[in-house]
């Protein structure tokens, strides 16, 4: 008897869609694909793209096809050829503009002596109504020939769109006009036409309305020209960080120099980086030392000193020195490659609030045809005549095309995840940014978030008549030779204020003691109290009290001794960062509570949130405890954030309701949090949450502005008391309000 197959797992793809021309298109693809056995689909109307998770008895191929007969185009995206990156979809997309911007040129230069002869009654010579029906056909069928084409396509498929009520819109005004000036009263010589905004009621068969049929189509086409300019603004920052990574490379062959695309580049190669140039990809220095200017990454504007060991990102510009550097990750591995995907993802994802929207628009354009039709028989059963009865319709008709209600969250997502990218911020999705406004408390894990990680000298107290350079130099010298943590902290502080340190002349480790040796004649001794005992050296009570306090705030004293005496003490700790305590302040403005978590011994804790202004202290947690920490707050009824940076902080962060990790830790701490600070400063977890709320708060105004249009201006319309030309200039101006709204993010600091 055979087993049953095993159950493929699910796939993922990302599919590019084609022909949609507002948010109630992307609805019905999104329904279509959500129909078809094992997939999961979202449709983002702004990226203009769909990410569909699927089972192993799915094709692509079948989700391409579901896509083409609802009546729109898809495509898996061509990966980008090495020379020219997204090249080819970026010219489309111009060219698209372009023939856009074109029509709608053609459109308004037909449209205005139309409009200006109907609103002039002055200048309305003998048969200028015929000049006006010459004008405004072509203006109604060619400019809008794109609402034309997707309402039939759609009505083809059995369903109604945005499209749909524009085109009805406009042709049933062409037609009405049609008919008044070949079979009514319109064509006669010498006919006049007041223009009024308000419903006129007077006799139907006199009536056209050509300037509204051209007018409403070069409204639109401007608002879909401006909106589609926009979304482009909008996806700059991605296609910035995208375009931000070096075209070729110079690897070395042989001992020489052969520049190949970056493209054909491979993990181990080893290449050089001139001063100046771009660093290739993700590597580790083998020779040389220079300044890396990595701002473009992580907004970080102070250069950073690298070495041989240290590591490089890809997309980071070599400011001084000539680098060879190893290639450690390529490609689609790369730190800028996985930040492209971050926000990519996070734009192609739907917040809750756009589901609503998504929802409405979908059952809103069925409802907004039967509005219009009862309109129209209400105006002709109250005896007001065709034309008043017509215009009301119409004006129904156009005023009701939800375009601002799809644009309202994709375009402000888009650019908030971008300005974030540009900032250092990555936002993983739009559901973290609904977490982000209920959060009240974060928990700081405390080594590399709100301490450097690194031990570092902090004060050197020395006994009387001893001079503090002579004590750097003679201490720092001997640990100099020492590979011990705390011995290079003592060694670096020594050179970083100004100390040059000599070779010993002899160097010897005493096991869990310090080390003892020869420089410039002196016979030194650095390490603990106990080591100077064996020299019969005592401290003196300066000196003994320098240690006791350095020891009571958590740091390491280090006493150092020579010729017999003991000379000062040397304290070492992991430092607190600079920025942390003016972080702590920006998160408690922001209404959070911030929790100190750590490993570390409770009289280190202590100090350390002391320093920087944290009240509460949870310390000594091992690090499969930090769970149960952030669960006991959840417990409590506390919305909590968590920062971390390390391995032990990744299940904490997937714990935590908001997760936020520094991008200078760990891999596995990254792939946990829902939002990456790629610069290892605390304050960027405050702009984090700040620019989180503030795109959350712009998704939200630009809601209320697109449904509170409609449901303002729907009475007006069906009421007789807006004419179908100022409609679709109001429609038209809700769209771009709601995209320059939300491009307003792209200031924030």
């Amino acid at each position: 008897m055979s087993s049953p197959p095993a159950t493929a797992p699910d796939q993922q793809v990302e599919l590019e869609i084609g022909g949609m021309t507002c948010a109630s298109c992307a609805a019905r693809i999104e329904k279509k694909l959500n129909r078809m056995d094992g997939v999961t689909a979202t449709v983002n109307y702004a990226t203009e793209k769909a990410k569909v998770s699927f089972e192993g008895g799915t094709e692509v191929a079948d989700l391409i096809a579901t896509v083409e007969k609802t009546g729109y185009t898809a495509a898996v995206p061509q990966p980008p050829a090495a020379e020219t990156p997204e090249a080819g979809q970026a010219e489309a997309r111009d060219g698209g503009l372009a023939a856009l911007r074109h029509r709608l040129l053609v459109t308004v230069a037909l449209a205005v002596p139309v409009i200006a002869l109907a609103m002039v009654p002055a200048w309305q010579f003998e048969y200028w109504q015929w000049l006006s029906l010459t004008l405004a056909a072509p203006a109604v069928v060619w400019g809008g020939w794109q609402f034309h084409k997707a309402a039939w396509t759609n009505a083809r498929h059995g369903a109604a769109t945005m499209d749909t009520l524009i085109s009805i819109g406009t042709i049933a005004a062409l037609g009405w006009s049609v008919w008044a000036l070949f079979w009514g009263d319109a064509g006669m010589p010498g006919m006049r036409h007041g223009f009024d905004l308000t419903v006129s009621r007077g006799e139907g068969s006199s009536a056209i309305y050509l300037e509204a049929a051209a007018g409403v189509t070069a409204f639109i086409l401007l608002g879909r020209y401006l909106e589609q300019r926009s979304k482009r603004k909008a996806g700059a920052a991605l296609k910035a960080l995208l375009e931000l990574g070096a075209k070729d490379v110079a690897v070395l062959r042989g001992g020489k120099e052969v520049r190949i695309p970056v493209g054909q580049l491979e993990t181990g190669m080893r290449f050089v980086v001139r001063p100046g140039e771009k660093i290739a990809t993700d590597g580790v220095v083998l020779e040389g030392t220079s300044a890396v200017d990595a701002s473009m990454l992580t907004g970080e504007s102070v250069p950073v000193d690298v070495a041989p060991g240290d590591s490089v990102t890809g997309a980071t510009v070599n400011a001084s020195g000539r680098l060879v550097v190893e290639a450690t990750r390529v490609g689609s591995d790369t730190q800028l490659s996985r930040m492209a995907r971050l926000v990519e993802d996070a734009q192609n994802g739907k917040a809750e609030v756009q589901r609503l929207a998504d929802r409405i628009s979908a059952v809103f354009v069925p409802i907004v045809i039967g509005l219009a039709v009862a309109t129209l028989g209400f105006w002709l059963g109250s005896g007001s005549g065709p034309a008043a009865a017509f215009t009301a319709a119409v004006a129904v008709l156009i005023i009701a095309c939800p375009c601002a209600l799809g644009l309202a969250t994709p375009t402000a997502l888009m650019v908030g995840t971008g300005r974030g990218a540009q900032l250092g911020i990555l936002i993983r999705g739009p559901e973290v940014l609904e977490s982000t406004r209920r959060v009240d408390t974060v928990v700081l894990d405390k080594t590399g978030t709100v301490t450097t990680g690194k031990m570092t000298l902090q004060e050197a107290v020395t006994a009387p008549g001893t001079d503090e350079a002579e004590l750097l130099r003679l201490a720092g010298s001997l640990e100099h030779a020492s590979e011990h943590p705390i011995a290079r902290a003592i060694a670096d502080g020594a050179i970083e204020r100004g100390a040059s340190l000599p070779v010993p002349e002899s160097f010897e480790n005493v096991a869990g003691l310090g080390v003892q040796g020869v420089v410039d004649g002196h016979a030194v001794l650095v390490g603990r109290e106990k080591l100077l005992g064996q020299w019969s050296i005592t401290l003196p009570p300066e000196l003994a009290s320098a240690k006791a306090a350095a020891e009571a705030e958590g740091r390491t004293a280090v006493a150092v001794a020579w010729d017999g005496a003991a000379r000062g003490v040397l304290t070492v700790a992991d430092a607190v960062k600079d920025t942390s305590a003016e972080a702590i302040g920006q998160l408690r403005a922001l209404g959070l509570t911030p929790v100190l978590l750590t490993g570390d011994n409770e009289t280190v804790a202590r100090s350390v949130a002391r320093t920087v202004g944290i009240d509460e202290v949870h310390a000594e947690v091992l690090p499969e405890d930090k769970v149960s920490v952030v669960k006991a707050l959840q417990e409590q009824g506390r919305t909590v954030a968590m920062v971390g940076d390390g391995v032990n902080d990744a299940a904490a962060l997937a714990t935590a309701d908001l997760g936020l990790a520094m991008g200078t830790g760990t891999d596995a701490a990254i792939e946990a949090g829902d939002l990456t600070l790629v610069r290892g400063d605390l304050r960027v977890a405050a702009d984090a949450i700040r620019l989180s709320r503030r795109t959350l708060g712009t998704i939200k105004g630009n809601l209320f502005w697109a449904f509170g249009y409609n449901v303002a201006a729907l009475p007006l319309a069906a009421a007789g008391l807006l004419s179908p030309m100022l409609a679709g200039a109001a429609m038209a101006f809700s769209s771009v309000f709601v995209v320059m709204n939300s491009l307003r993010l792209r200031t924030f600091r």
